[in-house]
């Protein structure tokens, strides 16, 4: 689960969920096993993710970093999870579980052009849009305040945002980018812009 001074967080029941959708967000070996932005922290969330998968049984949608040799997030942060590289693999404990594959060349997920394909193609066949991975403070953020920004440009209340936050981790790096606070941090901006932070998804 992802590492917070107090959780506050409630749960939800399976059954409390309508025709959900499950997007798991960069759980690479880049993010978590290997690389200059690795954590081997946010490896603790892939059990629960794994769970939840298995417990849902619905569709899913991995997002996963994909970034050419030459890029312009390169800039920003060190070269990680160039296309075809071992960083841009999925983590070996969820590849059985993956169902459809987005490729990203940024942190954020909806900007992604097959993204753009989902909402025009997939979209209408869910309800509930259940967001896990990492990392909380970017690539998850960066997706669920777009995506939420966007049913609300269009009115489209039937939709709910769902974060699990056992499923949801950030990258720790001492006096730089502390994952405690910055956990804290994005699940009150996700809350606060009307996106549902829940502390697990219960049977």
């Amino acid at each position: 689960m992802a590492r917070l001074e107090k959780n506050n967080y409630k749960s939800i029941q399976k059954n409390e969920l309508n025709d959900p959708v499950v997007f798991v967000v960069d759980m690479i070996k880049g993010f978590v096993n290997i690389g200059p932005l690795h954590d081997e922290v946010i490896g603790n969330v892939e059990k629960n993710i794994e769970n939840l998968l298995t417990s849902l049984d619905c569709n899913n949608v991995f997002v996963c970093d994909s970034h050419p040799p030459k890029t312009r997030e390169f800039n920003s942060f060190p070269t990680h999870c160039v296309i075809g590289s071992e960083e841009a693999e999925v983590v070996d404990s969820l590849k059985p579980f993956v169902k459809h594959v987005i490729k990203k060349n940024s942190t954020n997920t909806f900007v992604a052009p097959e993204f753009e394909e989902f909402l025009n193609s997939d979209l209408k066949y869910y309800r509930d849009i259940i967001v896990t991975g990492c990392c909380t403070d970017l690539c998850v953020l960066h997706f669920v305040l777009s995506l939420n920004t966007w049913l609300n440009e269009h009115n489209m209340n039937e939709y709910r945002i769902v974060v699990v936050e056992n499923c949801t981790e950030t990258y720790h790096i001492p006096e730089i980018h502390e994952a405690t606070f910055w956990n804290d941090v994005a699940f009150r901006m996700m809350e606060m812009n009307g996106i549902q932070v829940v502390s697990e998804v219960r049977e």
